[in-house]
């Protein structure tokens, strides 16, 4: 049976698609290929195979790569590193059995380090949020003139620093070293900040 067809769709949405894979994949040297070429698609921002559980989630933009294309894709993908004997685990040594276990143990370590990093990131957000709702109560009059705009705009800048500390990670690490891939996320990052400058001017 051919490795594309080891590859399980267990939930799929718009721009959001997760497989169950086959241990073969689940290889250091093997994921490592898959993910990259993955994250090479054109409309793919976001690539996280787990080895531990044999899972593959891929987001992508649906209006530049939609899921047909997608599948297309990887299956195409799949058959070169095939064709290439890139899909073969190389021979793995006792040395690197146990830097692997030691890796294992470490990722645990990370999980347990990301759910504080969340919980730290939900803490800032909040005091980010007590610092905007400071800066709109020194505003009494503009509030007083009027209270639609003045509710309307506190929360345009809780929702602008969501989304930012929602994306700051691909921010840094993927929409700046690849500004032309993710052009479409830069142009809608550059709208909304046109947007809340606009907002903000006086009728």
């Amino acid at each position: 049976m051919s490795i594309q067809k080891e590859f399980v769709l267990r939930y799929r949405e718009d721009g959001h698609v997760r497989f169950q894979i086959p241990a073969q994949i689940c290889n250091v040297d093997v994921a490592k290929a898959v993910t990259d070429g993955i994250s090479d698609i054109d409309g793919v921002y976001r690539v996280k195979l787990y080895r531990n559980q044999q899972k593959l989630a891929i987001r992508f933009q649906e209006s530049v790569c939609d899921f047909k294309s997608l599948a297309k894709q990887l299956f195409d993908l799949l058959t070169d590193l095939e064709a290439r004997d890139a899909l073969k685990p190389k021979p793995v040594s006792k040395s690197a059995l146990w830097k692997e276990k030691a890796k294992s143990k470490l990722d645990d370590f990370k999980a347990t380090r990301w759910v504080k990093e969340k919980f730290g990131d939900a803490k800032e957000t909040v005091q980010a949020a007590k610092i905007i709702t400071k800066l709109g109560m020194k505003k009494p009059k503009a509030f007083m003139k009027d209270p639609e705009k003045a509710v309307i705009d506190f929360f345009n800048d809780i929702l602008v620093l969501f989304l930012i500390r929602l994306h700051w990670n691909d921010i840094t690490q993927h929409w700046l070293l690849k500004p032309l891939k993710h052009r479409y996320e830069w142009m809608a990052l550059f709208y909304m900040f046109f947007l809340l400058v606009r907002s903000r001017k006086q009728k």
